[in-house]
């Protein structure tokens, strides 16, 4: 196996060691750490082999299955998913089977109803998303610290105007503090 194949945290096996984690890598060789201690090997010259299935993409090696959980991971985080069962457990018990009624002026038009749990889960996930947005401008390259600090304030603002729907938070912790994102 070449160096380069070598992953932090990747798990390989040894002939002689038997399975362990990779824990450094340096030019030629790798510290890994197996069941009986951490051991310095040359991954070419003592047949060190892959312990997990891998996927080669562009010339990259990894495990498989690390790179489906970063796969995964990134989405959910990307996109702001969560499943809507995950935060039901943070909406108060009281609006459990609630729902949500918005009345026209017009009484000759329909009043619109929305469950509660569906209205709490597409405002936690405006947190989520405010959250992504709020980590993607801190960690922005290009944008200077005063614009880093101009963006920010907006978002503040933004969780400040969610601090209207504190009520529906089963836990005070988990409400829309309104000064900062990190409730």
């Amino acid at each position: 196996m070449k160096i380069s194949s070598l992953t932090i945290g990747m798990k390989v096996r040894h002939p002689q060691y038997g399975e362990g984690e990779v824990k450094t890598i340096a030019e030629h060789t790798a510290d890994i750490l197996f069941a009986d201690g951490r051991k310095t090997v040359e991954p070419v010259a003592s047949e060190l082999q892959p312990a997990e299935p891998q996927a080669s993409l562009t010339g990259l090696d990894v495990p498989l299955s690390s790179l489906v959980d970063q796969i995964i991971a990134k989405t959910i985080s990307e996109l702001g998913l969560e499943k809507a069962d995950q935060n039901i457990d943070k909406l108060g018990v009281r609006w459990h089977g609630g729902k949500l009624v918005l009345h026209p002026s017009d009484p000759a038009l329909q009043t619109k109803e929305v469950p509660l749990e569906v209205f709490f889960h597409k405002i936690v996930m405006v947190r989520n998303n405010l959250r992504v947005l709020e980590q993607k401008i801190n960690a922005h390259e290009k944008l200077t610290d005063g614009e880093k600090v101009e963006m920010q304030q907006y978002i503040t603002r933004s969780y400040g105007s969610l601090t209207t729907f504190n009520i529906l938070f089963r836990h005070k912790e988990e409400q829309f503090g309104g000064a900062s994102s990190k409730e």
